[in-house]
């Protein structure tokens, strides 16, 4: 059974560091592009960051250009967000989703329907 499961979350303060990480079983990420996502209450889904299964390209929302750092882990079936400087604005329920033959400026804009995405893990930046 496909899944993906995200860790990682939790409190912190404004300008602290966070790593989120997106494990998948059932599958292998090394075929999808993969995107990280947020959605705070009230407020439509957000793509932050995607990185296509050629590592190469990547793209980051402008909201998180110079702050997240996506990465992936083709071998161990991952996919890690650092997330640096963080403020009050980015606290959301952060998930990920994957979908095989996307771009990455696509994924992030929410232009597809997702083939996977995980249940998230809350962040919240607050002091």
């Amino acid at each position: 059974q496909a899944q993906l499961v995200e860790s990682g979350g939790g409190l912190v303060q404004p300008g602290g560091s966070l790593r989120l990480s997106c494990q998948a079983s059932g599958f292998s990420l090394a075929f999808y592009t993969i995107g990280w996502f947020r959605q705070a209450p009230g407020k439509d889904r957000e793509g932050v960051a995607c990185i296509a299964s050629q590592f190469s390209n990547i793209y980051y929302a402008l909201s998180a250009k110079g702050r997240f750092t996506i990465s992936r882990d083709n071998a161990n079936n991952t996919v890690d967000l650092q997330m640096n400087n963080l403020t009050p604005s980015d606290t959301a329920v952060y998930f990920c989703a994957v979908r095989r033959f996307a771009t990455v400026e696509n994924m992030c804009m929410n232009k597809y329907t997702d083939d996977y995405r995980g249940q998230g893990t809350q962040v919240t930046v607050s002091s």
